[in-house]
């Protein structure tokens, strides 16, 4: 696809952590953008798929802050047609991973309510339509990402908060189970979005690792 050119693009990011895009994301304005609309309508998608590629960047950040100030050095953020990372360079503990974890639906949530509160006091249709684009995108992503299901933060929080509440094999049948069912159910609730309100994700959690999840903690 890439051939004769890297598929990837790097730079710096704030507090010197790297950051690396891959040219996948430009899979996002050929699904979202309609070429053939009216040079405003052009505009008014361009700016939505900016929108969404910097809160899904901003959330990133908010994990790669939520290592740092644990000390846990952080090797790379990424960003690609599928979401975000962030990589660490060191396996963080789990208490560490709650923080980590939680910082990036908190951005998220923090982005949806300073934009929401902002937009309804501009007069000016068009920004407020950024600040309005910007706290629907960002409550999206905060509740998206806080489903139980892996590999999404939600699923991952969710297991940290079993490991507080019950010992290890519990904690993950639990984390499993719940998110094996959540795993199960999400077809048919795409299906009914597609059909009934035009909307779908291209994103399907894996019911393999959360089966095999499930079978290797009865097995312990």
């Amino acid at each position: 696809m890439f051939t004769g050119v890297s598929p990837y693009v790097d730079f710096q990011g704030p507090w010197g952590v790297p950051v690396r895009v891959s040219l996948s994301v430009l899979l996002i304005p050929l699904i979202l953008v309609e070429f053939g609309a009216s040079p405003q309508a052009l505009a008014y998608d361009v700016m939505f798929v900016l929108i969404l590629l910097g809160s899904i960047l901003l959330h990133e950040f908010g994990h790669a802050w939520g290592s740092l100030v644990q000390g846990v050095p952080v090797k790379r953020i990424g960003l690609h047609c599928g979401g975000g990372y962030c990589e660490q360079r060191r396996s963080a503990t789990r208490y560490e991973q709650e923080l980590i974890v939680a910082m990036g639906p908190i951005v998220s949530l923090a982005l949806w309510a300073t934009a929401g509160l902002i937009a309804p006091f501009i007069n000016d249709p068009e920004i407020a339509w950024v600040f309005g684009t910007i706290s629907s995108v960002n409550g999206f992503l905060a509740i998206l990402n806080l489903l139980p299901v892996n590999p999404l933060d939600g699923g991952k929080l969710f297991a940290l908060g079993m490991h507080r509440l019950f010992r290890a094999k519990t904690a993950i049948m639990i984390s499993a189970a719940v998110g094996l069912f959540a795993a199960l159910l999400w077809v048919p609730v795409m299906a009914y979005g597609f059909v009934y309100h035009g909307f779908v994700l291209f994103f399907l959690p894996s019911l393999a690792l959360h089966w095999r999840l499930l079978k290797g903690a009865a097995r312990a």
